[in-house]
């Protein structure tokens, strides 16, 4: 278990599918990028947000699985149990330590979908760029980087070093709310959990690269199917949800968009049902 204060023993059902997860190593600055994959079939290549973890995509996980598709998510460098990049002047090098990754875990010319949440996007779409015609789909969400006006600024609260398990807990939680999570009848304990765990392992800052139009910039080269999903409240968004999708076909005439009503920027894991069905939907399409 990770020695972090005010984290208590893994919930179960995250135990459990750490558990039957298949795990590869990949070099990643001075040591190693990790990657966890369960399930067979098609790749889905999946790349959590900043200050997370594979963890962002728990609830999502057995339902690709369970319908034929093989499940593939790494710790991006300097978050979850991945080791920081080197020195960087741009998310193109960390794209390219990710991408290079992914050509050691999939199999040789084997084509794949890739799904990007929040800062994962802008990964993601340094991804897509590079891997051409083996990619078979692009599906961004709650993404940064598009050169849009973004929702209103929340200001998160800080871990002091005087506070005590419950009171890190309490403070994790409140967070959710203010960021992750719209409905705080939402926010469970494992929820509370991941967030513990993925601030005290949250190494590479991403926040300085969530403005500007990096993604905008890179999604015209990407010659796969993409589509975009948002939480109706996601708070990096909302309201300007209409320009994200204005965005979107303008650069590619068919872009998929959806937006799951009623939650937050944490759009997968707070309306993981609705969510499910649409990706499902959009990865079987040609």
């Amino acid at each position: 278990m990770d020695t972090i204060r005010g984290l208590d023993a893994m919930p179960e059902p995250i135990a459990a599918l750490d558990r039957r997860a298949r795990r590869y190593a990949t070099p990643c600055g001075d040591g190693t990028m990790v990657w966890r994959e369960w399930g067979d079939g098609v790749p889905v290549v999946l790349f959590h947000g900043g200050y997370g973890s594979w963890l962002h995509w728990m609830r999502n996980i057995e339902p690709l699985t369970g319908a034929g598709y093989r499940a593939v998510i790494p710790d991006l460098p300097g978050l979850g149990d991945s080791a920081m990049p080197p020195p960087i002047d741009s998310l193109d090098e960390v794209s390219d330590i990710v991408g290079s990754g992914l050509v050691n875990v999939l199999a040789p010319d084997e084509r794949f979908h890739l799904v990007g949440f929040s800062f994962g996007s802008q990964i993601a779409g340094g991804v897509a760029r590079q891997r051409g015609e083996r990619l078979r789909s692009l599906t961004i969400v709650g993404a940064g980087g598009l050169g849009l006006p973004r929702g209103r600024a929340s200001n998160l609260r800080r871990v002091a070093t005087s506070m005590s398990g419950v009171e890190i807990a309490a403070l994790q939680r409140d967070n959710l709310g203010r960021f992750m999570i719209h409905d705080p009848a939402n926010i469970d304990d494992a929820a509370v959990w991941m967030q513990i765990r993925h601030v005290a392992l949250g190494r590479f800052k991403s926040v300085p690269f969530a403005p500007g139009d990096r993604l905008a910039r890179v999604l015209p080269m990407v010659k796969a199917p993409v589509g975009g999903i948002w939480g109706e409240f996601d708070i990096t968004a909302y309201p300007y949800l209409d320009q994200r999708e204005k965005l979107l076909r303008k650069i590619q005439p068919g872009a998929r968009f959806h937006i799951v009503t009623g939650v937050g920027h944490w759009v997968q894991y707070e309306g993981a049902q609705e969510f499910n069905r649409v990706l499902l939907d959009w990865l079987a399409r040609p």
